[in-house]
């Protein structure tokens, strides 16, 4: 991505998917995404950081303080991370993104960004968390077809067969596809349209889907590759 842009971001929750009608009449499939609101957390300088970008926080995380006595026995957030927020004189947020831009500089400390930043028909980057799959063989995680079904086959047709020589090399070369953990992998997904904007509400309507769970994490930010 070309780092001298201007880019918008924000901080949001995939909600669910649904449809909605265009003006022909025809069905689109979007994601619901409940963005912001964020705040301006920290802003950075090229000459003070070497790179200019913005600082998002979203999500209230309360500055809990559990005692033992007079003694203070535990917090929420650590002292150092307290002060981070104190200096930007906001409340503490549980997530934080930045983004570079060039103008980074219009920002302000603890303003507020919301949905609005966005319009509809915009061309955006989603950035999400797969659904965690627990761990798969190499049918489901990689697509492999599997052994044969016929007489002389032991009972593996799921297995992947081999997986590297006995003899020379004798050992198994990194990267080889196996079976493992599948899914809780940050994917971006590229070049999708805003569909529509509700101001009010905090909501952005994405056409397609993106990655992740209900609730879970996204990032939006202005296509990287638009136009390429």
């Amino acid at each position: 991505m070309n780092k001298e842009r201007k880019i918008k971001g924000i901080i949001g929750r995939k909600l669910g998917m649904t449809q909605m009608w265009d003006e022909n009449n025809k069905v689109i499939p979007v994601t619901v995404i409940e963005a912001g609101p964020c705040v301006v957390t920290q802003i950075r300088t090229l000459d003070r950081d070497g790179y200019s970008a913005v600082q998002l926080g979203f999500g209230e995380l309360p500055n809990k303080i559990k005692k033992k006595g007079d003694k203070i026995v535990r917090r929420s957030i650590s002292l150092p991370v307290k002060g981070h927020f104190d200096k930007a004189g906001v409340s503490p947020r549980r997530h934080l993104m930045e983004i570079r831009t060039t103008d980074a500089d219009q920002y302000e400390l603890g303003s507020d960004v919301t949905a609005e930043v966005f319009a509809e028909a915009e061309v955006v980057d989603v950035i999400g968390v797969t659904k965690g799959k627990g761990t798969a063989g190499v049918m489901k995680r990689h697509g492999f077809r599997g052994l044969g079904a016929g007489h002389g086959v032991h009972r593996k047709h799921r297995s992947p067969g081999s997986i590297g020589q006995c003899a020379t090399p004798s050992r198994i070369f990194k990267g080889t596809r196996m079976a493992g953990h599948m899914g809780v992998v940050r994917r971006t997904i590229q070049n999708l349209t805003i569909a529509k904007v509700d101001a009010e509400r905090g909501l952005i309507l994405v056409k397609g889907a993106i990655p992740g769970p209900k609730n879970g994490l996204v990032f939006v930010r202005s296509a990287a590759k638009k136009g390429a």
